[in-house]
This record gives structure tokens, sequence and C-alpha cells, in this order.
């Protein structure tokens, strides 16, 4: 899908469809002849202007469109910025299930803003978004978006550039949900290593893999513990962005779990929906993603992606219950559940940003554990931190972009669950508030460094297709974390 920016007045937009925003104080008005119909929609109760109603319109009058959805928004009271990307993203698929190639979005003056510039834009991208790339009869049905036009009658420039920050972001919004759909087959250690070569040469970022043999002799036991059952080679992943003008010496290390495959080790899971564990590498494309951003709308902070990947597999030499391994930064870990493996990979990441790269602040995202399910569902993603202020910061972006995160507790009293009589710290406490211990267990080996971590496990992926997404990947935490890097301070 082609985006575009436009200044033109909402009468003469050619286009297949043109989207107008509705709200329940009353018909919008587009100062057009069509909004005698748009008022006759409401009058009939075809169209109220709640949340979510679609009311589709044929041949408007005084429009150069040939058609007008008037997509309900709510009380605009509580309209935001969030709500109107997922409006957008909602109409967007609604005109393409009807094969409506050609689609416009009137950004009237009393919407604009360079928040809702950038959302209107991100809305349509990402709501185009299918998982459908291995499909090979995808083209039979026509339902696809040619073009999209923004249009801004009279605005500012500065609208224009945030228009193009919205491109930026929901395209590497995009590129991670590319790399956590494609099946595991196609994307192990190495593939995934070789699509951020890729993607850092694209972007001018600098990119180096850490392979077995470099790993081994940093020490890195717990990750190649990880990785030893599998037939495909663990790999380390770290992509650099460096500002030509740096505001002070803070870098950033943003680290993302890249399991491209697991099956819980010897710890086996259960078949029944096996399959969605490609999707355990959620965060490492995340971060990925995220520099691709960053790359595009160049921060004054360093930021480095790194990413541990590996499979988990039950190979004739994979790690076994029981087994002790000893980390980077000379800890010893009891394995006593193999299928808690994420944990594992990341401490030797924090391990390396820290003694070898001297990333000031941390921010990891991880397909954790399904504790985090059960307590927050797919709505919010999980946040645990050692620093209030980085956890503020990052929950400010956050709440602008609309993406849900919970504070969740860290108290030093969880602590008492990782007791272990063989080594330093077992990799799993008791069932009993999971995610918790999982969360405390990396705060082992982040200290002192300020970290936060996101447990993203209830909201990397979409089980059902809704009104603005596509099942499957959701991108969740790129734009948080590209925002993050671009407001730094």
């Amino acid at each position: 899908m082609q985006t575009r920016f436009e200044r033109n007045v909402v009468d003469t937009i050619a286009c297949d469809a043109l989207i107008v925003a509705a709200f329940e104080e009353g018909a919008p008005k587009t100062g057009a002849g069509c909004d005698a119909q748009i008022q006759g929609l409401y009058e009939s109760g075809e169209c109220s202007g709640k949340k979510d109603e679609l009311a589709l319109l044929h041949a408007p009058q005084g429009l150069a469109a040939k058609r007008l959805l008037v997509a309900g928004c709510g009380k605009r009271e509580s309209f935001d910025a969030p709500a109107l990307r997922r409006t957008v993203a909602a109409a967007v698929r609604h005109l393409k299930g009807k094969s409506i190639r050609n689609i416009a979005f009137a950004l009237d003056g009393s919407l604009q803003s360079d928040a809702t510039a950038a959302a209107a834009v991100e809305g349509a991208i990402l709501g185009d978004y299918e998982p459908d790339q291995l499909k090979t009869d995808k083209e039979k049905d026509g339902k696809r978006v040619d073009t999209f036009a923004l249009a801004a009658p009279g605005s500012e420039p500065a609208l224009e550039a945030a228009y193009a920050r919205g491109v930026v972001l929901a395209e590497s919004q995009n590129f991670t949900r590319d790399l956590v759909n494609a099946p595991a087959n196609l994307m192990t250690p190495t593939r995934l290593a070789e699509h951020a070569r890729a993607m850092a040469a694209d972007a001018g970022l600098e990119c180096e893999v850490l392979d077995r043999e470099k790993m081994h002799g940093l020490g890195m036991g717990s990750l190649l513990g990880v990785a030893q059952g599998s037939a495909e080679p663990p790999v380390l992943i770290l992509v650099k962005y460096r500002p030509e003008k740096a505001a002070g010496s803070d870098h950033l290390g943003l680290v993302g779990k890249g399991v491209t495959f697991d099956t819980g080790g010897i710890s086996i899971k259960p078949s029944e929906g096996m399959e969605k564990m490609k999707y355990d590498m959620a965060g490492g494309a995340a971060v990925l993603g995220a520099m691709r951003a960053i790359a595009g709308l160049k921060p004054s902070i360093a930021v480095t992606a790194l990413v541990p990947a590996v499979e988990n597999m039950p190979g004739s030499k994979a790690q076994r219950p029981g087994d002790i391994v000893t980390t980077m930064n000379g800890k010893t870990v009891e394995v006593l559940n193999t299928d808690a493996e994420g944990r594992l990979i990341l401490i030797d990441a924090f391990a390396y940003a820290q003694k070898q790269l001297g990333c000031t602040h941390m921010v990891d995202a991880a397909t954790l554990t399904s504790s985090i399910v059960v307590a927050l569902g797919h709505v919010h993603s999980g946040a645990f931190t050692n620093n209030q202020a980085l956890l503020d910061r990052l929950f400010a972006v956050a709440r602008a972009q609309g993406e849900n995160m919970w504070q969740m507790p860290l108290d030093d009293d969880y602590k008492e669950q990782l007791k272990s009589a063989f080594a330093d710290l077992p990799n799993i406490g008791t069932r009993w508030g999971g995610s918790i211990t999982a969360a405390y267990f990396l705060k082992e080996f982040a200290d002192p460094t300020p970290w936060v971590h996101l447990d993203i496990a209830g909201t990397a992926w979409l089980e059902e297709a809704k009104p603005h997404m596509a099942k499957g990947p959701t991108g969740v935490c790129v734009r948080s974390f590209a925002e993050l890097a671009l407001g730094w301070k």
C-alpha cells in the first residue's frame, strides 16, 4: 500500500472511498453537498457516531470521492490519538473487505495535531496488514488497498512531518510482525540474524552477530545451555545506533528474547497450541523493529538492540532439569525447568550490555510467562522495574501510543522463592506469582543498571482478528521503544 499526504479540501479528493470521523454529539460537517446525506443517516438511526460504527454512502453529493465512509468515534471528549489509530485501522479493513483500493481519510481542522496525523497513517498501515505472506492464492479475491491518502486541508508543514514519522513507525511495526509471523523452519536463529543484518544495512545501522564460539569465550553458559539441544546454532544479535551528536552519555540497551521456537526442551510443552511457539521471539523482533524506526527518526541517544536467539529443543544433547550453568557475570543457576528458558538467555545478554557495551539503561521485552496472561489477559503487558523513573518515562510514551502496560510488584519478599541448595539461584520459583518471580530472577542480573522488563506473552499475539487488526502478531512495543529513544533528554 502506498501512502501520501494531501492538503486538498475534502470535496476535491478523488478516491474510491473517503473516510470522515463522526461523533455522538452530532453529524460531522464536511462543507460539501454530502452534509445533508450524513445528517439523514443520523436522523434515520443508521449512524449515531458511536464507537466502531461504520456507515457507507455511495455517490455522495458534492464529493469527488465515489463513496463516503462515516466512521463512529464515540464521544469527542474521550477521543484521542490512540482511538483515532484504531478507528482508521478498522475503517481501512472494512473497506478492504469490500475490494475498495484507493482510500483517503479527512483529518479536519478540529482534529489536526501532530499526534493525530501520525496516528491516522499508522492506523491505515497497521490495519492493512495481513499475515498471509505464504499464501499462493491471495490475489484471487482482489481484496487489497493500493493507496491511502491523509488529507489535512489548511494544515501546517509540521503536520506532514508527523505523518512521515507515523509512516516510519507503522512500517517498522509491520516489519516486526513479519518476523514473528514467519514459521520456525524459515525463521531460525541464523535466519533472524540475516534479517537483522539486511535491515541494518538498509537503515544505516551497525550489526554484529556473535556465534557460539564467541559466546563460549565470553562465558555465556546460561544462553548456550538453552541452545545445546538444537541442531540450529545460537547467535547473539547486536544492532547499534549512534547519533551524530549525542545529547549526553546515556546509552539505552533494548534487549529482546529471541527463542525462534520453544518446545519447552526436556520439560516439554503440551502439543496443543505448540505451533504458536514460533512467536516466542516476538520480543527480539520488537527491538529490531524499534531499531529500524530509530534509524529513521534519529534520536539523540545511543541505542543498542541485543537479541539472544536460540531454539529450545529436546535433542540428545539437551539441557536437563537439575543442570547447573554458569552465567557471563559469574553467578550459577540451577535449571529446575527447561521451559523457563527465556530468562536464561536474557541474563547473559544483560551482562553483555553492561560489561561490553556500557549500557546505562536497559529495557527488555519477552514472551516470558503464561502467568502474566492469567494475571492481565491479552490487554496489558506486564511491566516490572528496579527504577521507577525509567518506568514512568516508558509509561508516558506507551500511553501516547496506545500500548497498554500495567505495573506489577517486585517486592523483595518474592526472592524467598528463588533459593537453591546447589547454586546461587534456581531458574523458577513456586507456581504462585510466576511472572513476578521470573522478573525477580531477571532483576538479580539487571541490578544496579536502571531496568524495565516487559512480559508481552499476552499481547504479542492476537488469537482472533479484531475490526482494527488481523489475527496473529501485533508488533507490540515497537512504537513505544522508538518514542522512548526519540524523547530521551
